[in-house]
């Protein structure tokens, strides 16, 4: 008989003997064994203010709000946009480490932080950052609430304010000063009429210049603070032409510049006549100003498609540089400032043409070559909300 089939006759025989058995097998068993942990409980859900998930719904600022372990329970799309949160976590260390100051002490703090935002072509914003404890709790515990409202367009407009500033107290005080100095020389050469004669034509020069500068500063001011143009009303186009050609006409033909138009004819926009008068006299003043002599300048109009009309200057002048056809549309920016001074330019006649053809809900665009003429064309909707 084999040893299994003898254990299963003894354990047949005698069960009591067998219940004994086991006993001490089953105590040590059970001495061995570790008792189980009861299952551990999840985290605690942390209950918000109410309302306070919809409030930072609308809110235009970034908005965080953070939990006693740094762990962000709701977050705007705006702070997700920035990069200022991944996931569950704050990954802005100045951010964190305002919003643990806060938690510790329960003061409010507010400050300007500057953060290089990935999700932006890795630029620097400029954030105005408020954070604040929500509930009375503080020490290690309570919820804090991060708000950042970016200020980079705002720090723009600043500066280039201040630069508008600078750069016009600049421009005022160059004929100033020079009619000072003329009216100096004046009265030193009161017993020559020749001398003075000649110093009379210069003071007229610097005045005439002075009043061009004061004249495109008010034409500026005045079309900035009417975009879009508030009761526009339809201007026939060839009027403007017209008018702004006759306009020219003496400064062209004392350098014997021949001024010319083509193109589609009987086109109108809806905007403010004198306006666009003004833009395009503008550029052909500099059309003319920058050609040499006999030389064409060609105004013409087009129509791209059904909603957009295009009115070009063209001439045959010395061109821009391509490093700088990004800034010729700014405010006082000159390529080539010495001669910028003997045509008597101001420095603010491209930007008049810019903000004029945006009050319009248009643009300009302009092609150059060095030594072969610039073309600056006026893209214009033909009603409001066309694409331009």
């Amino acid at each position: 008989m084999s040893a299994r089939s003898s254990a299963q006759a003894s354990g047949t025989a005698s069960p009591a003997a067998g219940s004994k058995a086991a006993e001490p097998a089953a105590t040590a068993t059970a001495t061995a064994a570790v008792p189980a942990s009861p299952p551990s409980p999840p985290p605690a859900q942390v209950r918000l203010p109410a309302g306070l998930a919809a409030v930072l719904g609308v809110l235009s600022s970034s908005a965080v709000l953070v939990d006693s372990n740094d762990r962000v329970l709701r977050a705007s799309e705006a702070a997700r946009a920035f990069g200022l949160v991944k996931g569950n976590n704050l990954v802005v260390g100045e951010l964190l480490a305002l919003a643990r100051q806060v938690r510790r002490d329960g003061e409010i703090r507010e400050g300007e932080i500057d953060i290089s935002t990935s999700g932006f072509n890795g630029r620097t914003t400029s954030f105005a950052v408020r954070v604040a404890p929500l509930g009375p709790a503080v020490g290690d515990g309570g919820l804090v609430l991060l708000l950042a409202e970016d200020q980079t367009e705002r720090r723009r407009v600043e500066e280039v304010r201040r630069d508008f500033v600078a750069n016009t107290s600049h421009e005022l005080k160059t004929p100033v000063g020079a009619l000072a100095l003329l009216a100096e020389t004046v009265e030193d050469a009161a017993d020559d009429p020749e001398a003075v004669r000649r110093f009379a034509g210069r003071m007229r020069q610097e005045a005439a210049r002075l009043t061009n500068l004061v004249q495109d500063l008010i034409t500026l001011s005045r079309i900035q603070a009417a975009e879009p143009i508030p009761d526009p009303v339809p201007a026939d186009l060839d009027a403007v032409v017209a008018e702004a050609l006759d306009r020219c006409r003496m400064k062209a033909t004392a350098r014997g510049i021949e001024l010319a138009s083509t193109g589609t004819r009987h086109l109108s926009v809806l905007g403010d006549e004198d306006l666009l008068v003004t833009a395009l006299r503008n550029l052909l003043d500099n059309a003319v100003a920058y050609s040499p002599e006999k030389t064409r300048v060609l105004v013409s109009t087009s129509m791209d498609g059904t909603d957009v009309i295009e009115l070009s200057v063209a001439d045959q002048g010395i061109g821009i540089p391509e490093r700088d056809l990004e800034r010729i549309f700014e405010r006082f920016y000159r390529v080539d400032p010495a001669r910028s001074r003997v045509t008597g330019g101001t420095g603010l006649g491209l930007a008049i043409v810019k903000h004029v053809t945006a009050a319009h809900g248009g643009n300009v665009k302009v092609t150059s070559k060095e030594g072969a003429g610039s073309t600056f064309t006026l893209r214009l909707p033909t009603r409001p909300g066309a694409p331009s």
